[in-house]
């Protein structure tokens, strides 16, 4: 099995020993994406441009990987505030409306700044029709 790790030049990557995203054959596991640029939170206070900011990094690292949106079949959302729900679902819903993968809506605490309000996990498998 050959294996691709796909780095987003993080530094917490080296530090915490993780990769953006690895490809093992066909599957591709993306790795919790905050919404961060460098040491920045992206969007404070504002739960549709943290989701949709997650998302856009998701989608650059599936390219990355050699796939798209299109493949993914999971995603995971760790929310802060759940009663958000319907604001990070609108964002979830423009980048995944006709592909429906499975996802969950998980509310946490906390994650690991307290201006995040989500983070996002992605599965994704390449077909290959």
């Amino acid at each position: 099995m050959k294996r691709k790790n796909i780095s987003s030049d993080a530094k917490w990557e080296d530090i915490v020993g993780y990769s953006r995203a690895v490809r093992i054959e066909n599957i591709i596991e993306i790795s919790g994406t905050a919404p961060v640029e460098g040491d920045k939170v992206i969007g404070i206070g504002d739960a549709y441009a943290q989701t949709k900011y997650c998302l856009q990094k998701i989608e650059k690292a599936l390219i990355e990987a050699g796939a798209t949106l299109k493949d993914v079949i999971r995603t995971r959302m760790f929310v802060t505030d759940i009663s958000l729900w319907e604001v990070y679902g609108k964002a979830h819903g423009e980048f995944f409306k006709n592909i429906k993968p499975v996802t969950s809506m998980i509310e946490v605490k906390s994650l690991i700044d307290p201006n995040m309000l989500i983070e996002i996990e992605a599965t994704a498998i390449i077909s290959g029709n």
